[in-house]
């Protein structure tokens, strides 16, 4: 009896995690094929924050739509994509769809990751492939090290030094974004 085998491509093992693991995020990243569990209620409830932040400051009259867990194509392998936890995009973002529910990066002007389990890829990896694909901002909840880092304006694919904010400590979104707001550090990394 013959028996076929078939080597799966990174992108089929990565819709089979998907399937396999309900409410787990997989993403490629550097052509490395990474799973995070789902959020805790913290995680959630940052991201919740963020989305009444964004509303109280008039994104959407701005024409610009803010999102949680939209996928962004990746130009660092051919298969690379991210799940970030909040982005804001532009309010045309649905035009710029390129596979797999991931958009280009160019609708994307901000983005959150919240640190779960897997933070070293937050602050490794996503930094790396966030400035190659030239997010203008990049806001990183650090809950592990118990601090939030602003990366911005990336040039020639790389990310400057980030700012470092502590608790107790607000910062103001970058203009670029497109809306004033201020954020807080203890309110990012505590969720409330």
């Amino acid at each position: 009896m013959a028996v076929l085998q078939h080597e799966l491509t990174l992108g089929e093992a990565a819709d089979q995690l998907s399937r396999a693991l309900p409410g787990h995020r997989v993403e490629i990243l550097q052509g490395r094929l990474t799973v995070t569990p789902p959020p805790d209620g913290s995680h959630a409830l940052s991201l919740t924050w963020l989305v009444e932040a964004f509303g109280g400051a008039g994104a959407r009259k701005a024409g610009l739509r803010y999102v949680q867990g939209i996928g962004l194509w990746l130009p660092t392998a051919a298969d690379d994509y991210s799940i970030p936890d909040f982005s804001v995009v532009d309010e045309d973002f649905r035009d710029a769809l390129v596979q797999k529910n991931c958009y280009a990066p160019n609708v994307f002007r901000l983005m959150v990751e919240v640190t779960s389990s897997n933070w070293s890829d937050d602050l490794g990896p996503k930094v790396e492939c966030y400035a190659e694909a030239g997010i203008p901002v990049y806001i990183v909840v650090d809950r592990k090290h118990d601090e939030v880092l602003l990366y911005q304006d990336p040039v020639n694919g790389k990310y400057d030094v980030p700012q470092r904010f502590k608790r107790g400590q607000d910062f103001p979104v970058p203009e670029s974004v497109g809306v004033t707001l201020g954020l807080c550090v203890d309110t990012l990394l505590d969720g409330d």
